[in-house]
């Protein structure tokens, strides 16, 4: 965004959607404006639930309203990222109302309705940008041109560049934005961020007590632990935490909605581990060297560095990986997802190239 926005050949349009626009899961809509960043139109498409049902419900919502928000702004082209259930609305109605599709980190797998999604959007998608090697061969084998598909990284690493290369640091205040116990932040800490599993609907209660029984297993190592995002089964993983949180174990805990992206960065580098299943751990992580115990299946076979250490949501499983992690420290940075320029090269091919509508695929 901040490289269409400052390239002279693009203007940028922003559309803000889901649970961007919610209190619940943080109020996204208001980091991004504090970014200096205005939406040019919001959707409200999520309906509370978060079950497959209303997940799928969801979308449709999504449907309905995007194409008249791209009647109003008229753009020449639509950029989605990744595999949520939005993008799969998102590319729907760009791809119904001739707008050309281009499609940020796809080529990637992992588990969940994720995959299946993100490669959905690949085969509508006119542009392709993904963010690694491995991403952009599988493009190609799906069918696409070649000529389409550009290897440029991951945007999130471009952030985490210019984060770390800052000389702020944490403090105190951070404390503010949540609830639970106030953390030293200049000893060892945990970081968990641990989100539903689509395709295991109706165990996130028992996968997240998991968790936290192994962290408290650890002894007084404490932890910050974020809430989980809008996908079906969100409501069992917050169930879990508020039960956590109600019978009282949370000492040495801190819990937060949602956190501005630099101190979230800036928190993934001083931690000792980052403990959960978000794709943070591994795209980030890699080039943080991030101490990372990535649990179940979510990102299962995603393309990872040497600082991940898979688990199974067992209790036992995942406190002995989290003491092998918290033992070895820090790890060397690998760019696996790019080093930091993705932003400027989307500009610059989005601002240069020919998109033919009708799509081809290569045989």
């Amino acid at each position: 965004m901040l490289a269409i926005r400052a390239h002279p050949a693009l203007q940028l349009q922003l559309v803000v959607g889901a649970s961007a626009l919610l209190d619940r899961y943080g109020a996204v809509v208001k980091l991004i404006e504090r970014d200096g960043f205005r939406p040019d139109a919001r959707v409200h498409m999520l309906i509370e639930g978060e079950t497959p049902t209303t997940m799928a419900k969801s979308t449709g919502l999504g449907l309905l309203e995007l194409p008249t928000i791209f009647e109003q702004l008229q753009p020449d082209v639509v950029l989605t990222v990744g595999d949520r259930f939005e993008t799969m609305a998102t590319t729907l109605a760009a791809a119904y109302m001739n707008l050309p599709i281009a499609h940020t980190m796809g080529g990637e797998v992992s588990g969940t309705i994720d995959e299946s999604i993100r490669h959905a959007v690949t085969k509508f998608a006119h542009l392709h940008f993904p963010a690694s090697r491995e991403a952009r061969e599988r493009i190609i084998r799906l069918g696409e041109r070649p000529e389409d598909v550009h290897l440029v990284g991951c945007p999130r690493i471009d952030l985490v560049a210019e984060i770390l290369r800052a000389s702020e640091r944490l403090n105190d205040s951070i404390f503010d934005l949540g609830v639970g116990d106030k953390i030293d932040l200049n000893q060892p800490f945990l970081l968990v961020s641990q989100h539903p599993v689509t395709t295991e609907y109706g165990a996130g209660e028992r996968q997240i007590t998991a968790t936290l029984e192994a962290i408290r297993d650890l002894g007084d190592l404490p932890a910050l632990i974020l809430w989980p995002n809008a996908d079906a089964g969100s409501d069992d993983i917050a169930r879990g935490i508020r039960k956590w949180r109600e019978r009282k174990l949370d000492a040495h805990m801190h819990f937060f909605k949602n956190l501005p992206v630099e101190t979230y960065v800036r928190l993934m580098k001083r931690t000792a581990c980052l403990i959960g299943n978000s794709s943070s751990g591994i795209r980030e992580g890699a080039f943080i060297g991030t101490p990372v115990v990535n649990i179940g299946s979510r990102q299962d076979m995603r393309e990872r560095g040497d600082n991940v250490l898979d688990a199974p949501h067992d209790r036992a499983a995942i406190a002995a990986a989290i003491r092998r992690q918290v033992a070895h420290g820090p790890y060397a940075l690998q760019p696996i997802y790019g080093e930091g320029n993705a932003g400027q090269r989307i500009a610059d091919t989005l601002a240069t190239c020919r998109v033919n509508i009708q799509k081809r695929i290569t045989y």
